[in-house]
């Protein structure tokens, strides 16, 4: 196994024990021995500081992948990581400085509806510090092929952490205030473990010396910088803006419903590993057929197995939350379903991704990332107010088909292809036909036999029909080897 293959290998088995860390602290742990009060807390607060980590590290570590290969010599990488190390702490000290100036308008503003968040405002500063400084080195790692335990610390250290300190919490080891010190403690180490494990692998020489690709660096990173904070604008304006105007509860039911409709792109994690380097092959050498087949390829596979995945979660869903004994988070039942059905949407795209982001249109991802940003706050002020944390669900889902069929409309008309054919309408059909006559099947047994049994149906029906109509290649070669591996026995 080659250095590239085997690093992936043990990266996906990382982002594996990750996810499932993380169900067991957001399903189980945080509901039982925090409630969703206490819950919301800790989710809004490391939301928030998601949301100031790219103010903070600027780009930076984008930069420092994209201007490695530019760098000849050992005297060059140096100046590179040292700008890169030099950047954040100086972006870091200003935004601290600023904070402090405006520290009563900030808390007033951020705790306007839950004052408990006003006491930690300004540990989420900290956070978002060492999430940035951890971002350089660990893809300084990146770069020397040194991942594996860079990725360890970014996907499954942090769940782990929250986990352990979840356990501890439980047996009143720790108080509330303890707890988030603790985690903001074990967020440091990490950064400490990764600036180790860096300076072993390789020592570099500090220079004040700029590199001479600086300004190309630093519109490179200014870019990255405006699209990075968009991106978490995205991805966690919905808990904020709900804490500012619901309760932190509220963010503790959403952010439950949300982990659970993520289920859905687990399979696209994997195969975006692999199929990247394929994208950008294609692109090099202007292949847009190989490209037109590797898109629609991907997009049925993803659509086909989040398919899956998406009737297991919502028709299972009322069993689950009984089962795990969830009974005050149900006000959230809906949000599972219309953020994972945007989750779905996403899937079916493939590839589509890759090709933008490996391609001369790359530019476009600050355009996308921007628009989306702006349609995210201006859908979950109107939304939020409206339909709590219904309406939440709603300006995400908008915003998630809104964006990829712009993505859509710009392949289609720069590389004349896109992810949809005849069997994307076919998997669809398949999809909603399932979920239309198991919605109508009641199991009058306990939770843990229902959705045992029932997940167990959905499963060998879709199976046999996407078998029986050759919905994938790849599906289709799968079943037929685990058929005939099971006949060996």
């Amino acid at each position: 196994m080659g250095i590239i293959a085997r690093q992936s290998f043990f990266n996906s088995i990382s982002i594996a024990l990750a996810f499932l860390i993380g169900a067991i602290n957001t399903v189980f742990f945080y509901p039982k021995f925090m409630g969703s009060e206490y819950q919301g807390l800790i989710v809004t607060l490391l939301a928030l500081s998601n949301l100031i980590q790219p103010f903070i590290s600027f780009g930076v570590q984008h930069a420092l992948i994209k201007f490695y290969p530019t760098c000849k010599t050992k005297e060059e990488q140096d100046r590179l990581l040292s700008l890169s190390i030099t950047l954040p702490l100086i972006m870091f000290l200003s935004f601290l400085t600023i904070s402090l100036f405006f520290k009563a308008e900030i808390i007033s503003f951020i705790a306007s509806k839950n004052t408990a968040i006003g006491k930690y405002a300004f540990l989420i500063i900290a956070v978002a510090f060492s999430t940035a400084m951890f971002e350089v080195f660990y893809n300084w790692l990146r770069i020397r092929l040194y991942s594996v335990f860079g990725n360890f610390l970014k996907e499954f250290y942090p769940r782990a952490l929250i986990f352990f300190l979840l356990v501890i919490y439980s047996f009143d080891g720790l108080s509330l205030d303890s707890f988030i010190s603790a985690l903001i403690v074990g967020y440091y180490f990490r950064l400490i473990l990764v600036i180790f494990y860096a300076l072993i692998k390789y020592k570099p020489k500090f220079s004040f010396a700029l590199p001479k690709e600086f300004k190309s660096i630093l519109s490179y990173s200014f870019l990255i910088f405006m699209s990075g904070t968009a991106a978490s604008l995205i991805l966690d304006i919905d808990k904020s803006m709900i804490s500012n105007v619901l309760t932190v509860k509220n963010v503790a039911y959403y952010s439950v419903a949300v982990f659970i409709a993520s289920v859905i792109e687990f399979p696209g994690r994997a195969m975006f590993q692999i199929i990247s380097p394929l994208v950008a092959t294609a692109l090099n050498e202007n292949d847009y057929q190989r490209l037109s087949s590797l898109l629609k390829k991907s997009s049925n596979n993803l659509l086909l197995t989040s398919g899956l995945l998406f009737l297991l979660v919502n028709l299972n869903l009322t069993d689950f939350y009984e089962w795990v004994n969830l009974a005050g988070y149900t006000k959230a039942l809906d949000v599972v379903f219309i953020i994972s059905f945007g989750k779905l949407f996403s899937m079916s795209m493939g590839c589509l991704n890759n090709i933008i982001t490996n391609s001369k249109y790359y530019h476009y991802v600050f355009l996308f990332s921007t628009t989306s940003a702006v349609l995210a706050i201006l859908l979950n002020i109107y939304f939020i107010k409206l339909y709590g944390i219904i309406g939440a669900a709603y300006a995400t889902l908008i915003v998630m088909v809104l964006i990829n069929l712009m993505k859509i409309l710009l392949v289609q008309f720069t590389f004349k292809i896109n992810p949809f054919g005849k069997k994307t309408l076919l998997i669809l059909l398949v999809i909603f036909s399932l979920h239309l006559i198991f919605s109508h099947i009641d199991l009058d047994f306990p939770p843990i036999i229902s959705l045992a049994l029932r997940s167990l149906l959905i499963g060998l029906l879709f199976s046999f029909i996407s078998y029986l109509l050759k919905l994938t290649e790849d599906f289709q070669i799968f079943l037929t080897n685990l058929i005939s591996f099971k006949k060996k026995f």
